[in-house]
């Protein structure tokens, strides 16, 4: 999907900016653009005419104010005039593309007026270092913003570029597109995973630092799933491929990633609808400086001291600070929160977090590990019998529990099953043999009417009941694991201002109570059915005052992560439907990755706020200086360029903190 160069940004930017801008979305299209500066900040063609500016005007000045030379007056006006083309040019094309487009008053025309105005009343040096000031503000500006791109930008690096296929009873090299979902691929020690898949070799560890942001490598064994982008460390493995190019994990990070810029923040856009009205009133007050003075003061206006004025309050009042500087704090906080394996659909969201007060939690593959263990069967029937019967209706399932049950039964061979279907929050039904076969918790049986011993409902751990032709025949007890972090992060997300900590979860009561009990959450609710969450989560929601996170992982938290005013997915053992639904994707399933989201958007809001009172200020009291002939070009100069490189380099230090 390509983002051309939207008009809005058209008002705050050079033409140097603007390639810049549309390189942030380069690689949506697959290709690279070719820049006028090079595509490469660090080229030596990208500073080339700024260089030749300086050199010039600092020759100009020297033979201005040390050599006083005869022939150099003669040649004056022409000097300065060749040393502002190299740097004027560009935002003079800049000019006439948006006089073409009918925006009249934008930075770029602000900026030519300024110049021309003070080459017309003779302050050459002022109006070449005005226009040279500028250009070294945008390439510091896309230092800025290729260094915040960086986290986010590395991403794309990760992708394998050849997949080692088996094919014909041999390997081929094949571009990743054109691998086939069932193939086998091969995976040598220091080479990417270019695909999705299910581990076919003993183990291996891998680095998986492109996706989730930890650098230490992750050890996965047989049959467990491997993810595109991760690195393999260890020895030559085999992995089935389970999912298109297109559908992997990482493409899927890619383009949340690439489409984030294009969801502003709330004071992203005001600031650009602000600049709009702002330059045109800056531009008529600047002409009324000019010319209102002519009626105070008569005989005693000096049409020369007024116009320097004018053009004074011209240069301080581009809004290039706050129009570069705000979309550049939010930038800077997606690349921080991507390097901290955090994925913000959009800076909207960045904004939103710092709000919140309330966060809703799925228990299961959020707060506890979602790895369960059969701990025990009891049944009335054989257990082999028994085990034949619930894997055959549970092996079609992706719910951990099912996971769990098929893993305990081992490689022995599956009866085939007919007629599967879900009954929401409670299990599934089949035909297996020729007989009716339930698997689900007790409310299943309540459903039909079977008698089964109520003991089983007083049970903390999960159970599975299995029903044949109607009649209760045994039960399988599973336990799940809460997660290490899963306290500290309830804990952090008190001391980081949420007032309240929920816990929605499917399972029974009892389970439910004792994971709050020992996580410390606030209030909790069991026995829920996917519509259940949803009618708690508009209960919470009623409070106005309520900003409410929802965290999930699952299909069945796809309508609560949807209605919630944020929905954080945990990414790495997620379902897709989750992740699309969500807001925010945690790429580690670490819940106290939670509060590092909520630390980057409060120090993201913290910068923007920073760079706007420092603008406002700054120019505020030059613009008064200026007008009333105190402030000179220099000091315009200062307003405009200083503060918009101090407000950049404020910025840029969301990448450097720590969270």
């Amino acid at each position: 999907m390509s983002h051309p160069h939207d008009k809005e940004d058209s008002c705050c930017s050079s033409k140097a900016h603007k390639h810049t801008h549309e390189h942030a979305h380069s690689h949506e299209d697959g290709d690279e653009h070719d820049h006028d500066h090079g595509g490469d900040p660090s080229a030596f063609k990208t500073y080339l005419p700024a260089i030749v500016t300086l050199v010039m005007l600092l020759t100009g000045i020297a033979f201005d104010n040390l050599f006083n030379l005869g022939a150099f007056k003669l040649i004056r006006p022409y000097w300065y005039i060749l040393a502002y083309l190299p740097v004027g040019i560009p935002v003079l094309k800049e000019v006439w593309e948006t006089f073409k487009a009918k925006e009249f008053f934008t930075e770029f025309s602000l900026m030519s007026i300024a110049t021309i105005g003070a080459f017309a009343i003779g302050e050459y040096p002022e109006g070449v270092t005005v226009m040279l000031f500028y250009t070294i503000g945008e390439l510091f500006q896309m230092a800025a913003v290729n260094r915040a791109k960086r986290n986010i930008s590395a991403l794309l690096d990760v992708r394998a570029d050849i997949a080692h296929v088996f094919r014909n009873g041999k390997y081929e090299n094949l571009n990743p597109e054109k691998v086939e979902i069932g193939e086998t691929i091969q995976i040598k020690a220091g080479e990417k995973i270019p695909l999705d898949g299910e581990l076919l070799s003993e183990k291996s560890s891998f680095n998986t630092a492109a996706l989730t942001g930890e650098s230490k490598p992750k050890t996965i064994n047989k049959g467990e799933n491997v993810l595109a982008g991760m690195l393999n460390i260890d020895s030559v493995v085999e992995i089935k491929v389970t999912k298109a190019f297109a559908d992997s994990a990482l493409s899927r990070i890619l383009e949340m990633v690439q489409n984030a810029t294009t969801r502003k923040a709330k004071t992203e856009l005001f600031i650009r609808k602000f600049a709009k009205i702002y330059t045109p009133i800056v531009f008529f007050l600047a002409l009324a400086l000019v010319t209102i003075p002519i009626l105070v003061l008569g005989n005693e206006y000096n049409f020369q001291t007024w116009l320097y004025r004018s053009l004074v309050f011209l240069v301080i009042s581009c809004p290039c600070a706050l129009v570069i500087s705000i979309p550049l704090g939010y930038f800077g906080g997606i690349g921080a929160a991507s390097a901290n394996g955090i994925l913000f659909k959009g800076s909207n969201f960045l904004d939103l977090i710092t709000k919140l007060n309330t966060v809703v939690m799925d228990k299961t593959g959020t707060l506890t590990k979602g790895v369960f263990k059969v701990q025990k069967i009891e049944s009335n029937i054989d257990e082999a019998e028994f085990l034949g019967y619930l894997v055959s209706v549970e092996a079609k399932s992706t719910h951990p529990i099912a996971k769990a049950i098929v893993e305990y039964y081992g490689e022995k061979e599956i009866h085939h099953a007919e007629n599967i279907k879900e009954i929401a929050g409670m299990g599934l039904q089949g035909m297996v043999n020729g007989k009716e076969v339930l698997a689900g918790n007790t409310k299943l049986l309540d459903k039909f009417n079977i008698d089964y011993d109520k003991k089983i409902n007083d049970f903390e751990e999960s159970i599975v009941v299995l029903a044949v032709d109607g009649k209760y025949v045994g039960y399988a007890l599973i336990a799940d694991e809460i997660k290490e972090d899963a306290v500290d992060a309830v804990k952090n997300l008190h001391a980081n201002g949420i007032k309240q900590v929920v816990m929605l979860s499917g399972d029974k009561i009892s389970i439910v109570k004792k994971v709050a009990g020992i996580l410390g959450i606030d209030s909790f609710y069991g026995d829920l059915l996917p519509e259940d969450k949803v009618n708690k989560l508009e209960e919470i929601k009623q409070n106005k005052q309520n900003v409410v996170a929802f965290v999930g992982d699952g299909i069945n938290d796809t309508p609560v992560l949807a209605i919630s005013d944020i929905g954080i997915a945990m990414g790495a053992m997620g379902s897709d439907a989750a992740i699309e639904t969500a807001d925010v994707v945690i790429q580690t399933d670490k819940p106290s990755k939670i509060v590092t989201a909520i630390k980057i958007g409060k120090a993201t809001k913290s910068v923007v706020i920073q760079n706007i009172v420092l603008a406002f200020a700054v120019k505020a009291l030059v613009l008064i200086l200026g007008a009333g002939g105190v402030a000179t070009m220099w000091e315009a100069v200062f307003a405009d360029v200083g503060v918009a490189f101090l407000a950049i380099l404020n910025a840029v230090r969301i990448q450097k903190m720590k969270f």
